[in-house]
């Protein structure tokens, strides 16, 4: 593979990593960078996640510089929140995380917004928001504890995977499922190729 064509995933996330495995993109490097994802005060959920992507994105650049066998390639980073209104849910860690975020997305509409940014080998950044209106179904409590038993939720921006057992709680889910799962494929696709990373090239590898 051409230097041009190697990707860096700034992001250790296991959903991230199958969802581009899933549209036939192999990380070449999987360099996680952690960053403060504390909101700024009145921050804006759309605006915290083009911040928090640009900074994971900046960050692993940094690191791959300081690397002797360093070479250019593209950088990409995401970062993914849940919202009620303009209030920002935890990814959950706790129970009480978990059983809260639950208890608010109960019944009601939310909205999941992902920052995705992309930084070029020339050095260009570019940047995309997608946004997915989500609707649950009304959950009693013996349900929300059941799931909170299930584990599913932990790490989960808005304390659930809906991926998982939580698929059941959607009533209507408008926009790009991916997103919900962690990263929009098609946004990022087509990112990724309008930058010149040949995506498709690999696909006919990809025959059975």
């Amino acid at each position: 593979m051409s230097i041009l064509h190697k990707l860096v995933l700034a992001s250790g996330s296991p959903r991230r990593i199958e969802l581009l495995q899933q549209a036939g993109i192999e990380p070449d490097r999987v360099l996680p960078a952690d960053v403060d994802e504390t909101p700024l005060r009145a921050e804006h959920p759309r605006s915290l996640v083009k911040r928090l992507s640009k900074e994971k994105a900046e960050k692993a650049l940094a690191s791959l510089s300081t690397e002797d066998d360093y070479a250019p390639g593209f950088v990409l980073a995401a970062d993914t929140v849940v919202a009620v209104g303009r209030r920002i849910l935890p990814k959950a860690e706790t129970l009480d995380d978990a059983s809260n975020c639950l208890g608010l997305l109960s019944g009601r509409s939310h909205r999941v917004y992902s920052g995705i940014c992309l930084i070029t080998p020339g050095g260009k950044l570019r940047q995309r928001l997608v946004e997915t209106r989500v609707r649950f179904k009304r959950l009693p409590r013996e349900e929300i504890a059941a799931y909170v038993a299930s584990g599913e939720w932990r790490g989960k921006a808005g304390g659930y995977a809906v991926q998982g057992l939580a698929g059941s709680f959607v009533v209507k889910l408008v926009g790009s499922y991916t997103n919900v799962v962690g990263l929009p494929l098609y946004e990022t696709v087509a990112l990724l190729n309008g930058e010149g990373f040949k995506v498709h090239a690999n696909w006919m590898s990809a025959r059975p």
